[in-house]
């Protein structure tokens, strides 16, 4: 006869990342920092927080801090292939501030990928991307 094997749940401990209740910042590794600077304070017009050298630069978002950063020490990795997003940010604001973003954006000729749009899952979207191509999003709840 042979043995059946149990599936009984595996008991794991506690981890300690399960203290982790946000995230505090994000970092966009940045292919051309000049550029992308002027896309983030320019167009975007984040509010500066700090430059902490000429390779890394944050802004205040909220309670977090969105960071652009070259590949350095601890992520040494080759840049995105251009045509290529590495991420997706999604910034939340009000339904009449995505369409004034839209039009903002437009006015300094950032190319809509997609203008603002009654989603059926609730939401009011506008995408785009920024110098670097990452794929960014502004939406309201409506």
């Amino acid at each position: 006869m042979k043995d059946e094997m149990t599936t009984e749940p595996i008991q794991r401990t506690r981890s300690p990342f399960r203290a982790i209740r946000a995230i505090d910042y994000t970092v966009i590794f940045v292919r051309d920092m000049a550029v992308m600077r002027r896309f983030y304070e320019d167009v975007l017009a984040f509010p500066l927080l700090r430059e902490l050298s000429p390779n890394w630069i944050e802004y205040g978002l909220g309670g977090n801090t969105l960071a652009l950063a070259k590949p350095s020490r601890t992520a040494a990795d080759a840049p995105t292939p251009a045509g290529s997003a590495s991420l997706q940010l999604a910034f939340k604001v009000s339904a009449a501030e995505v369409d004034a973003g839209a039009d903002e954006l437009l006015r300094q000729g950032v190319t809509l990928l997609s203008p603002p749009t009654n989603q059926a899952f609730g939401h009011r979207t506008l995408f785009f991307r920024d110098p670097d191509g990452n794929l960014l999003e502004v939406y309201a709840e409506i």
